[in-house]
């Protein structure tokens, strides 16, 4: 539990933080729960509307402007939240071309997007890698950086601006509201906009929230729960390491549909429907991903393997009281299930089975019994490393969420507004699976950001396994 908000004499609130908070407290020291949005823009924003639309940010979602804490001697964290008056001036880290060009040229993919290599640079600048050296044992959750691409005229240079947050302030559903309200506020005349409320607080954490008997569990089933976890940890089935040993960062992959290739998945997914209930796309998804890896490992015809998968779901409409997308912080829960895979498995049959388990679990309420479990042993894989296929610290094969993000403004609206392109996703490589999928629908097209840890796997091993899902996905 977080407890109640406390007050000191000054304007600044605190409040303890939550289990779940708590455990992305611990995994982005590794670099795990760095979570980054990366706009790229025609030309360079105009620097006082860009200051003023941040924040607008600042005032409306207090978290933002709110510090992590860290206690050395009890080994625990809180948020400090600032009033906004105090908080009101958002440092924003400015990279020149040079600078920029630099980091462009430091991937091993001289040819991928350039907004795309900077959001993986932005993965793997860690600020929070050792609270004991915090300043004053706080650091913000929340940086701004602009990034001058200097590829053209001085009045049609293309730039990008990046959000880098703390993953335990922030989860995918707010960092699309971010976006969003950053969109409006800096498009915004004079002082309105979507930020323009203000809100006092932030939200408790979502412990505190789990309707009352929704997070039941007698005591001698959660032990046999984490134990069963444990073990069958051990059997897990993961995609072939590459490098074990050498320090990880986060890249990505994208794989993207066109408007005919999206048509003809979303067609299959209503045709295979499962006993009644709507085929998600996730199911398809993590049904490829474990297809692709599977077969990439050239096994026998019959040789039956476990993978684990962990759906990830938005908590906020079942909350008590309900959330909504602009209450900020981190209110999803995963439902960790296994599913036995041979040569012979087709998409849609194990598409149908991942739905229907994740389906059976969802409505025993496994979101909430067992958060408390996987929170514990997520910690206890980033304490003892070894517990996990070469200290790999890969917990499953892949992650994915229950519904995508769906943005249905990314063509002409967001053009008009400077913004060509964008991209978010979450880091992986401290602890988590090998491969974590952020989807996206947008303007009729499936775009996906894929996160992996490398060199644990290479670029080419899972461009290979991103291009087979595709495949597997539209060959139908």
């Amino acid at each position: 539990m977080s407890g109640p908000i406390r007050r000191p004499g000054s304007e600044n609130a605190t409040r303890p933080v939550g289990g779940t908070e708590y455990s992305w407290c611990r995994a982005v020291p590794g670099g795990t729960g760095i979570t980054v949005i990366a706009l790229l823009l025609r030309q360079p924003p105009d620097m006082r509307n860009l200051q003023n639309a941040l924040e607008k940010l600042h005032n409306y979602h207090p978290i933002l402007r709110s510090k992590l804490r860290f206690d050395a001697p009890t080994n625990t964290f809180s948020f400090l939240t600032l009033p906004p008056l105090a908080a009101s001036h958002v440092q924003i880290q400015t990279f020149n071309s040079s600078s920029t060009a630099e980091i462009l040229r430091s991937t091993d993919d001289l040819s991928g997007e350039p907004h795309r290599i900077i959001l993986e640079h932005e993965l793997n600048n860690n600020t929070w890698t050792d609270p004991e050296r915090w300043i004053d044992g706080e650091a913000s959750v929340f940086f701004v950086s602009l990034y001058d691409l200097g590829d053209g005229e001085c009045d049609s240079r293309r730039c990008v601006v990046t959000f880098r947050l703390h993953t335990a302030a922030c989860d995918r559903t707010a960092a699309v509201t971010l976006l969003r309200d950053f969109l409006e506020a800096v498009t915004a005349e004079g002082d309105g906009g979507a930020a323009e409320e203000k809100a006092e607080e932030i939200s408790p954490a979502i412990e505190d929230l789990i309707p009352t008997g929704k997070a039941n569990k007698p005591f001698w089933a959660r032990g046999m729960d984490v134990l069963g976890y444990s073990l069958n940890a051990l059997r897990f089935s993961n995609l072939d390491f590459v490098e074990a040993e050498s320090p990880k960062e986060s890249q990505v992959v994208r794989m993207q549909m066109n408007r005919d290739e999206t048509r003809k998945l979303v067609a299959s997914l209503l045709l295979h429907e499962c006993d009644g209930r709507g085929m998600k796309l996730w199911a398809a998804i993590a049904a490829a991903g474990m297809i692709s890896a599977h077969s990439s490992k050239n096994l026998p015809e019959k040789q039956r393997e476990k993978y684990a998968v962990v759906t990830l779901m938005d908590c906020r409409p079942i909350l008590e009281p309900p959330l909504i997308s602009k209450d900020f912080g981190f209110y999803h829960s995963g439902i960790l299930h296994t599913h036995d895979l041979t040569e012979e498995e087709t998409l849609w049959d194990l598409a149908e089975r991942l739905n229907s388990s994740f389906t059976t679990l969802k409505n025993s309420d496994k979101h909430f019994t067992d958060m408390p479990d996987l929170n514990f042993l997520m910690c206890k894989a980033i304490e003892n490393p070894r517990l996990t296929p070469s200290s790999s610290l890969r917990t499953a094969l892949i992650s994915v969420f229950e519904d995508p993000v769906f943005d249905a403004s990314t063509g002409q609206v967001l053009r008009d507004k400077g913004v060509e392109d964008y991209l978010g996703c979450s880091s992986v490589h401290g602890v988590g699976p090998s491969i974590a999928v952020f989807d996206t629908m947008r303007d009729g097209c499936l775009d996906c950001m894929c996160v992996y840890p490398s060199p644990l796997h290479s670029r080419d091993q899972m461009q290979g396994l991103v291009q087979s899902m595709k495949a597997i996905l539209l060959d139908t």
